[in-house]
């Protein structure tokens, strides 16, 4: 059968089956009702025996287990299929309130989970994201390739991740640098899921004012404060179906923590003004250049949700990590900024690449992009040379004398000196200078103020 009409075969349900394991009759019963409605084939099992069993004997395109069973865990299923079938989702029905047991289902391998009482709607919802998922063809490769270059061995293997990563529906936190590439990680983690035909929500948390946080996120209704003249849906409505993305996660308040926290386990959310609560179906990636864990033992972020957050760890490398990527990395930027300026792409000198390879790039990708726009701006020959780079501090590394003091007082200088380069080259321009460094706004005017360099 051809690819095209695979997907329509499944589409309409044809050849689909789904092994259901519970040990209950009754909960056996009603899913066994519910996805023959759905026109799904289904195969019951008591127990993990009877589970292996036909998992020996047949092929299913998703199983949804019980936690608890007779003879064992639903967790042991998970690593079963984890091992043996790596492409068969598997959904697992948890005790109501169960944060842990959700969590460590996510991470054993779960595609996803739905507590007692089961909900139809919900249940629905997850039998069509699992079937869904986009098959392992060459087509999902080369995308993650084409959007992630590179053959270092640190690009290589986040690729590899990604793609496991889009199989499922946990939480992804994803580390790094500012400048490495995070969104576009939890893009790609996006577009290559069960929901990529739904909306990615991309939200800066530390962008939001505290007081506007709760509407934001949840939305509002007509009249519940002044100036709310309409309904209005927040992230988690509009992102409903798809993927919610928080950009800086580490910048929440407490008070926000809460409440993001009972959103993820409910899978409700009530707007401001309202005395209902709305269900909603949301992935959620979130990303921040800070250390999590330092910030939960300084008591910054919340245990609990760090927990929920962080079921799958993805950490994208620095630049500097990846040197022997830049020269086609470099290469690729200067070819799409030249045909935006609608402008023959110029050649990059030896000594440019030379240059861009033995720079440390603090501001990683982002930064490589600036340093490479100003020079194809600024260029007064027929090839960038290492001369229109302006790479200022590219010998910060090895020049530094490291003289009497802590490391903290070297570090102190570098950045010192990193900071009044950026705004040398940017004119004073605090904002430019901040896309210079592939940091925030923000964050460069808490590093001046923390060095002194207001004045």
């Amino acid at each position: 059968m051809s690819v095209k009409n695979e997907k329509r075969s499944r589409a309409r349900g044809e050849g689909i089956s789904v092994l259901v394991v519970d040990d209950e009759a009754d909960i056996r019963e009603l899913l066994d009702l519910t996805l023959a409605r759905m026109g799904l084939q289904t195969a019951c099992a008591g127990s993990l025996a009877e589970a292996r069993q036909l998992l020996a004997s047949r092929r299913f395109q998703l199983c949804l287990t019980d936690m608890r069973l007779p003879d064992g865990l639903g967790l042991e299923l998970v690593r079963h299929i984890a091992e043996t079938a790596p492409d068969l989702p598997v959904a697992v029905i948890t005790a109501h309130g169960s944060a842990e047991n959700a969590v460590s289902a996510l991470k054993a391998g779960a595609f996803d989970y739905i507590a007692k009482p089961v909900s139809l709607d919900q249940l629905r919802g997850i039998v069509k994201s699992a079937l869904d998922l986009p098959g392992a063809d060459a087509t999902g490769e080369r995308s993650v390739e084409s959007a992630l270059l590179g053959e270092s061995p640190a690009i290589v293997q986040v690729r590899g991740l990604i793609e496991r990563v889009a199989r499922s529906q946990a939480p992804v936190n994803i580390a790094g640098e500012s400048g490495s590439g995070k969104e576009l990680a939890a893009r790609l983690v996006h577009h290559l899921g069960a929901r990529r035909e739904r909306a990615f929500v991309a939200v800066n948390c530390g962008a939001i004012p505290e007081n506007l946080m709760e509407s934001e996120f949840f939305g509002y209704r007509k009249g519940a404060f002044t100036g709310a003249a309409d309904d209005r849906r927040g992230f988690f409505q509009v992102a409903d179906g798809g993927t919610l993305f928080l950009d800086e996660v580490a910048e929440l308040p407490l008070a926000m923590q809460v409440k993001l926290l009972r959103a993820i386990q409910e899978k409700r959310v009530r707007q401001v003004g309202a005395t209902t609560e709305d269900s909603v179906d949301v992935r959620l990636i979130c990303a921040t250049h800070q250390d999590l864990k330092l910030l939960v033992e300084q008591g910054r972020f919340r245990q609990d949700l760090f927990y929920r957050l962080n079921v799958i760890e993805l950490r994208m490398p620095a630049l500097r990590e990846c040197r022997e990527d830049i020269p086609a990395l470099a290469r690729h930027i200067v070819d799409r900024l030249a045909l935006a300026s609608a402008r023959p792409p110029p050649p990059l000198a030896p000594e440019a690449l030379a240059a861009l390879q033995d720079y440390p790039f603090p501001g990683n990708v982002r930064e490589l992009e600036n340093v490479l726009e100003r020079a194809l701006a600024l260029m007064v020959g027929e090839r960038i040379e290492a001369s229109d780079l302006n790479l200022v501090p590219a010998q910060l590394g090895g020049g530094v004398a490291v003289a009497a003091g802590s490391l903290q007082d070297l570090l102190d200088q570098v950045e010192r000196q990193a900071i009044l380069d950026a705004l040398k080259q940017s004119d004073g321009n605090r904002t430019a200078a901040a896309r210079l460094l592939g940091v925030t706004f923000r964050s460069l005017r808490y590093r001046m103020a923390r060095l002194n360099l207001n004045d």
